[in-house]
Formats: C-alpha cells, sequence, structure tokens
C-alpha cells in the first residue's frame, strides 16, 4: 500500500527579511506577526492548498519559505 506524500511550510528565519508575500498569496496557513515575519501553520499542508503552498514558496523573493515533503 503506497502512502501520499505529507507538505510541510519550513520558513528559514534567518533568510527571511519580513516581505509579507507568502501571507498574501496563503493566508490559510500563514499570517504575520507584528513586524511582519511569518508565522505557518503547525502540521501538513492539506491538498487543496498545495498548489497555493508552492505558489508562495516561488513567490518568496528572499527563498526563504520551503515546502517539505515526507511520508505520511
Amino acid at each position: 500500500m503506497s502512502r501520499r506524500p505529507r507538505f510541510t511550510l519550513v520558513v528559514d528565519p534567518i533568510a527571511c527579511d519580513g516581505h509579507g508575500v507568502c501571507a498574501e498569496l496563503l493566508p490559510e496557513l500563514i499570517r504575520l506577526d507584528r513586524w511582519g515575519f511569518p508565522i505557518i501553520e503547525s502540521g501538513p499542508v492539506p491538498p487543496p492548498l498545495i498548489d497555493h503552498a508552492r505558489r508562495a514558496v516561488t513567490s518568496c523573493p528572499r527563498l526563504a519559505l520551503h515546502l517539505v515533503e515526507s511520508e505520511g
């Protein structure tokens, strides 16, 4: 029996400059703290939001957001 891959969003806090693009593109899973840095909901990205998460990752101006795949 094969398992579906699960994806989790991870931010590199050193690379992030707090542009907020990720939160604009994926408000369902990312909100900004008072300084504009992302706070990501814990747990796997729901399957209907995977494409939106990929768009947020590729749109990050500092390449600080990552979509990590794991077996689930």
